[in-house]
């Protein structure tokens, strides 16, 4: 959403990193997504219906509530409430993790009428890699004919019971390693404390990050059980430091940036050169923890109709200076609005993108097929495919809308849209320079990606209208820097009782920026003055 958006869908929250070597014992704290518009959250694979599709729903629905840490809600979904809703909240409790997904496969009914749906659970544990296992959900028929989920310790994880618990175990002695910036020059979390986090993952010669999550006795604390390890191993000589993008002035900018100018709210940013890709700098509030810049998973908001206008620009669906009517309101299965229910009658989709009307890009739903939002952020910008950037990422999920009332969300960056500041840099660069380039922190980071160019005439009129948002639109905070700027404001709805996430992106000479307020309300009044405070900070291209 934008400046000019009030909608419902919701985006996978951020968690906070909890202490190490603590026992497992509390909340998935997940960065995930809600949707008022979907039973599902995230990359979650839709599987097979079963032979009730009702009882599959409620499954889907339920590990979306809990993958999203919505705890009431999906214990509400189960036999016993009350002790679900504890599990649930107590599951993971100093094991680290950052974004579970967890995706439903194919149902089977068995002899006494149980539905039961397996699933895969993925779960990242922060600077050590993913603890992946299997369950499965059993389902019943309840007395009014509505299905729950039977519950037991055991479909949360299959060895976890009233006497097991797990445990993370982190090998401190494996140590860091040395990490210089762009120019040769070391870097260290002391200096830049937003890279604190990120270069434990920055392995070389197996020096970096170790560790194992224990079964352990509840009782006694003795391990019962390993479940996995994690251990990074590399050809790299440990004498030899591993190279990064990052540029030190940029880095110290942006950290100084979103320290100062974030009110106090978590907030992420990432800067990267268009050129190349090459990541400068690497910025969260608060810089200890989770590294939302490039693992958070949120709505982009109005951030993402960069993509909804390429997509519609490429198939000369829409012209910049055609007449899209910006209503106050427009239904597609619910009521969609925007800001202070704004309106701007007779606007063209130049203006609509200015003023990022939600309305006008809704009512163009119908000049793209139900795939064809996901092909074009795949195909031209890279988004969703599996990005090497030298650390573990998040790389983006635009799921095929199954309803137009979620496909009408998808225009605006909610419904299952996810992204994160490193996606929306790259979204960014991709749209004003038309190469996608894999954003990358290391220059050894290997490139899998295939991309299409955008044409250059799509190219152009998109520099065009991000220019003008600056000039005479939403981000009019950046009008009197120098350089030739554009931008895009975004505001994405988190849910009913919460504050809107902001969202800022901008571009000047061979860099993108793309910048996250939690709770910042609106992009322009939160987002924007971290951006700007980093752009006059900083020459119009780094050294």
């Amino acid at each position: 959403m934008s400046d000019s958006e009030h909608t419902k869908p919701h985006r996978r929250r951020t968690p906070r990193v909890v202490l190490r070597s603590a026992v497992a014992a509390s909340a998935v704290a997940a960065v995930v997504a809600g949707g008022a518009y979907a039973v599902g959250v995230g990359p979650f694979a839709r599987g097979t219906e079963g032979p009730d599709p009702t009882a599959v729903t409620e499954a889907r629905a339920f590990l979306a509530d809990w993958a999203a840490g919505r705890f009431p809600n999906a214990a509400g979904r189960t036999t016993s409430p009350g002790q679900a809703r504890d599990v649930l909240r107590n599951f993971t409790t100093g094991l680290d993790i950052a974004r579970p997904t967890l995706t439903a496969s194919v149902a089977t009914t068995s002899d006494d009428g149980t539905v039961t749906v397996p699933f895969t659970a993925k779960m990242p544990v922060t600077g050590l890699g993913t603890w992946t296992y299997r369950s499965e959900l059993p389902l019943r028929r309840q007395d009014d004919g509505g299905w729950k989920v039977s519950w037991t310790l055991s479909l949360v994880h299959p060895h976890l019971s009233a006497t097991a618990k797990f445990r993370l175990e982190r090998d401190e002695a494996a140590g860091v390693p040395k990490v210089t910036d762009r120019t040769g020059a070391p870097l260290s979390g002391a200096t830049h404390p937003s890279l604190g986090p990120v270069l434990p993952l920055l392995d070389a010669a197996g020096s970096g990050p170790r560790g194992a999550i224990r079964l352990v006795d509840r009782a006694t604390g003795e391990v019962k059980g390993t479940e996995t390890t994690f251990a990074h191993k590399t050809d790299r000589s440990a004498d030899r430091p591993v190279a990064t993008t990052i540029d030190a002035a940029w880095q110290s900018a942006a950290e100084k940036a979103v320290a100062s100018k974030a009110g106090g709210k978590d907030a992420a940013l990432v800067a990267l050169r268009i050129d190349n890709g090459d990541i400068l700098a690497v910025a969260n509030s608060p810089a200890s923890g989770f590294n939302r810049a490039v693992s958070g998973t949120y709505a982009p908001g109005s951030t993402w109709k960069i993509i909804t206008s390429s997509a519609l620009l490429l198939k000369n669906a829409v012209k910049p200076g055609d007449v899209v009517d910006c209503p106050k309101y427009l239904t597609v299965g619910k009521r969609f609005q925007n800001v202070e229910t704004s309106e701007h009658r007779n606007a063209t989709f130049l203006k609509d993108f200015t003023e990022s009307c939600n309305t006008a890009f809704i009512s163009l739903r119908g000049r793209l097929g139900d795939r064809e939002l996901g092909d074009v952020a795949g195909r031209y910008f890279g988004v969703g495919q599996e990005w090497h950037i030298g650390i573990p990422s998040y790389d983006g999920s635009v799921p095929t809308p199954r309803d137009q009332t979620e496909k009408a969300a998808s225009m605006i960056g909610q419904g299952r849209v996810q992204a994160n500041p490193m996606i929306m840099a790259s979204v960014t660069a991709t749209a004003v320079s038309g190469t996608f380039h894999q954003p990358r922190i290391t220059h050894d980071a290997e490139d899998t990606t295939k991309t299409t160019p955008l044409p250059r005439n799509v190219v152009k009129q998109l520099r065009d209208m991000m220019h003008a948002t600056v000039t005479d639109g939403t981000a009019r905070i950046l009008n009197d820097l120098p350089g030739d700027i554009g931008a895009k404001t975004g505001t994405a709805e988190v849910s009913e009782d919460t504050p809107n996430n902001g969202w800022f992106v901008a571009h000047r000479g061979n860099v993108a920026i793309a910048c996250v307020v939690e709770k910042g309300v609106t992009g322009g009044s939160s987002a924007g003055p971290v951006v700007r405070s980093l752009l006059a900070a900083v020459p119009d291209d780094p050294s």
